[in-house]
């Protein structure tokens, strides 16, 4: 077997980013809560591997498999720009422990929605308190899914506040090549709408299942009797969820989005067909 070519486009996902299923494959790859288990050695392992090939060094014996392994390591714990080692809990990988702690507890201690939310913001809170004292008279049932309309009400206030410059100086527009165009506005906002449905989505089935089944067995005599059960099943319940909700839904939009030149503010428009009148669509990243 002769060695590695190196013609192999790390630069990109491994899978077909304009299909559905090469989404959610790249996705299930990047928020793999195994790689949060890897050792130091590990990791700079795979980080000069990477940097090694991109160099165009290979390392001996090194096959496609390895190197794609590798490159998903590395992007999981390194920044893409600095080079340097993310924070543990700042890192894709940690997506699914992070969520599964936070929404098990938020669904686990819903009654206490008063304390848990005085962090969040005020929509959040408003929405939270608003639709509890509502449900208050209806079955239990109804009142656990209050946290998923709190969770939404956050994600569509804290996403756009996160992301308040890009509203105002928009985000870079790229050619199909890759070549910058300008900055629109108007990209920024559909980006961001694409990451809020994404999100909300997201939390849909870890807030809208576990519910429905701690629910019933909490009426059970095994639970009854074993209360102190209640909260690490609710946790596990959550996590199963997000397991495959979380690259699902991030892969729900592409991470290279287009939109067609028409949509863009005129300024930038005219600037496109000056420079290249044959553009019909530019692309843009819409962030995670």
């Amino acid at each position: 077997m002769g060695a590695l070519p190196l013609n192999i486009n790390i630069q990109e996902p491994r899978w077909d980013q304009s299909t559905f299923l090469g989404r959610a494959r790249h996705f299930f790859t990047v928020t793999d809560p195994r790689n949060l288990l890897l050792s130091g050695e590990q990791l700079e392992a795979s980080k000069n591997i990477v940097q090694n090939y991109r160099a165009g060094v290979v390392t001996p014996g090194l096959t496609e498999d390895q190197l794609w392994t590798a490159k998903y390591v590395y992007d999981s714990a390194f920044h893409p720009d600095t080079g340097e080692k993310l924070v543990l809990i700042g890192r894709m990988s940690a997506q699914v422990p992070m969520n599964m702690t936070i929404t098990g507890c938020m669904l686990t201690f819903y009654r206490q929605l008063g304390t848990a939310y005085v962090s969040a913001t005020t929509g959040a809170v408003a929405t939270a308190l608003g639709l509890k004292s509502l449900t208050k008279h209806l079955p239990s049932l109804v009142s656990r899914f209050v946290p998923f309309a709190a969770v939404a009400a956050a994600n569509c206030i804290n996403i756009p506040l996160m992301r308040q410059r890009e509203l105002q100086v928009g985000i870079p527009v790229t050619d199909e090549a890759g070549q910058r165009l300008g900055h629109s506005v108007t990209a920024a906002k559909q980006g961001i709408f694409q990451v809020v449905v994404s999100r909300i989505c997201m939390a849909i089935p870890a807030m809208a299942i576990p519910p429905v089944i701690m629910n019933t067995l909490e009426k059970k005599d095994f639970l009854k009797h074993r209360p102190w059960l209640g909260a690490p099943l609710q946790v596990g319940l959550v996590g199963f969820c997000l397991v495959f909700a979380t690259p699902l839904c991030c892969a729900l939009f592409p991470q290279r989005s287009s939109i067609h030149v028409t949509r863009l503010e005129p300024k930038l428009r005219a600037q496109i067909h000056e420079q290249n009148p044959n553009i019909d669509v530019v692309y843009y990243n819409k962030g995670l």
